[in-house]
């Protein structure tokens, strides 16, 4: 009997080892990392602050790259070391001087997952227009014995200071709007400033859930961010002007060409994903 039903489910066990197989991710080659993180031109890719800018713009090259190629997938992994070896290479430093965010990235071996196709990562847009590319994406590092539970660091570039805490598993939806780019139902990644007087009130509250980044760039190289944070029934948003050097400052210049990036930014979207 136990032998009859094993022959029976091995037609079944075969294929589904095959189709696990054919969703194993796909390795972003170095050189195709390198060509990615080439192609960004206007800010200073050490920069803490062009942090999410560079790894939207490249993940979103990458993926575009993946659907003309492979449609029906399988994802894409960037490892970790691609990413850093990729990085360093364009900026043209040693490791030794590389950002910081990156650095400490490549140390705890964060991969990163992206999943492209359209049927697995959008279920249905409530409001809002839909997105030129959307992308569901996994940040993380092996789960191994004696592996950190998360890691941070502080980015003085900015004003306020940051204090930035990545967990081990970091997930967030990557819309692509083509005026504006958003980091949608973020998990893992917290945040605090701390100077200013927003510094004295993180202080008393902690550090706060990053739960969602939408970013506008302006043709001169600056980006204009709109960020939410959560800690228990507070709500915080900030709008950042960040300049092509990293060097960030909140809230808008006094330009009216703002007011416009800044209504974009403060648009109503809702989007209802498969994941």
């Amino acid at each position: 009997m136990r032998h009859a039903l094993l022959l029976a489910l091995c037609p079944l066990l075969a294929r589904s080892a095959s189709a696990a197989a054919a969703e194993a991710p796909l390795r972003v080659p170095l050189e195709d990392v390198r060509a990615a993180i080439a192609l960004r031109h206007g800010y200073d890719v050490r920069a803490t602050a062009n942090g999410g800018r560079l790894q939207a713009e490249v993940l979103l090259h990458l993926a575009r790259a993946a659907q003309r190629q492979r449609p029906d997938g399988p994802p894409l992994l960037v490892g970790y070391d691609e990413w850093f070896q990729a990085l360093i290479e364009v900026a043209g430093v040693p490791a030794a001087r590389a950002p910081t965010y990156a650095r400490l990235a490549w140390e705890h071996k964060q991969d990163v997952h992206v999943e492209y196709r359209p049927s697995r990562v959008i279920r249905e847009v409530v409001q809002g227009p839909a997105p030129q590319l959307a992308l569901d994406v996994t940040i993380s590092w092996p789960a191994t014995a004696g592996a950190p539970s998360e890691y941070s660091y502080e980015d003085t570039q900015s004003t306020p200071h940051l204090e930035v805490t990545e967990k081990r598993v970091i997930t967030y939806h990557l819309l692509d709007y083509g005026d504006m780019i958003v980091f949608d139902r973020m998990e893992g990644l917290y945040g605090r400033p701390t100077t200013g007087a927003l510094g004295v009130l993180f202080a008393v509250l902690g550090q706060g859930r990053i739960v969602e980044y939408r970013m506008a760039l302006l043709p001169d190289g600056r980006q204009v961010s709109r960020g939410r944070a959560r800690k228990a029934f507070f709500e915080v948003s900030t709008t950042l002007t960040v300049r092509p050097d990293g060097r960030a400052e909140k809230g808008l210049p006094p330009d009216p060409q703002f007011r416009e990036v800044e209504r974009r930014l403060n648009a109503p979207l809702e989007v209802r994903y498969v994941n």
